[in-house]
């Protein structure tokens, strides 16, 4: 009896060590509720970021841009979601950031719509009078409405809008002309016909397998705490394989944003396949550059030892 008491108490002071243990990160993530970004919310529910004595402190903002503000501030470790050419931009710029991970390749989850009543049939009907929405500045929807113009000719006026409720709401009262969203956003409400899709972002063919979608660090926080950021990416690693393996991932999803897990599972697998969320592929980024530097992104592309510099991304396993 004694022994097994003296068993309990050293177990409940291990646990309280533990718990004690852990080490906290400030994650800023651009857009609440999109599957991409919802690996921490998962994670965190199904206990993997504790696993690896982690706790992850998550706060939302309107956009890519705003994401990144708060990690060159410091007010964030890690942005999530950040727009490629954004952060190029601000690197070379001298700002404190550095990419950790890769976040999303290809453009194909984004989209551009219209009112169901609206006399637009496509970007091409659109005018010079006509506002077309995107997030933030420096976000990867803002590159995307910038490339519509340049390589599509697209004529409408692109304006920040922030987040895809505001914009929606903007969208059907009539502020602007053609609202982004980005999936699963507004899945439901377009099988219900209430708005019509006019455009995605994989219309614009040099974005269609670039790597448009980053996490990046503050590099203070990188270089005095490389062991945390090391688990960081091992736990972001399992819970991204948890995500598609586990129907565990859907439900909780689903429950989350009050999506059936049939329209969970079809978001996930036409929109977020997997393979564009590897967080080790970096693709296209020669492409990257050059629409940075024809949308004024860049003033010219980077050099090798600053594509080096800049993406810092841990190999599996380490």
């Amino acid at each position: 009896m004694r022994m097994k008491l003296i068993a309990g108490v050293l177990f409940a002071a291990l646990a309280s060590t533990s718990a004690y243990a852990a080490d906290s990160l400030k994650l800023a993530i651009g857009q609440r509720g999109l599957w991409d970004s919802s690996f921490a919310e998962i994670g965190t529910q199904f206990g993997i970021f504790a696993k690896h004595g982690l706790e992850l402190q998550v706060f939302y903002t309107s956009g890519g841009g705003e994401t990144q503000q708060a990690v060159i501030s410091g007010s964030a470790d890690i942005g999530i979601g950040i727009g490629t050419s954004g952060a190029m931009r601000a690197f070379v710029r001298g700002a404190p950031i550095r990419v950790l991970a890769a976040a999303y390749a290809g453009t194909g989850d984004q989209y551009w719509y219209v009112k169901p009543d609206s006399p637009l049939k496509s970007l091409a009907d659109a005018t010079d009078k006509h506002t077309m929405s995107y997030s933030t500045n420096g976000a990867t929807s803002h590159a995307i409405a910038l490339a519509f113009g340049k390589q599509l000719g697209v004529k409408a006026k692109p304006i920040a809008t922030g987040g895809p409720p505001a914009t929606y709401t903007m969208t059907m009262s009539g502020q602007v002309d053609i609202g982004w969203g980005v999936m699963p956003f507004g899945l439901k409400e377009y099988q219900e016909g209430k708005f019509r899709i006019i455009a995605r972002g994989s219309d614009v063919p040099s974005m269609r397998n670039q790597t448009m979608r980053v996490q990046v660090v503050n590099l203070n926080a990188l270089k005095e705490r490389k062991d945390v950021m090391l688990r960081f990416m091992r736990a972001y690693r399992e819970t991204l394989d948890w995500m598609y393996a586990n129907p565990q991932a859907a439900k909780f999803y689903g429950e989350k944003m009050k999506l059936s897990e049939e329209l969970v599972i079809l978001q996930r697998d036409q929109f977020n396949p997997k393979e564009a969320m590897l967080p080790d592929r970096l693709s296209d980024l020669d492409l990257v550059m050059e629409d940075a530097v024809a949308l004024k992104f860049l003033d010219k592309p980077m050099t090798k030892d600053e594509l080096t510099e800049l993406f810092q991304i841990p190999p599996p396993g380490s």
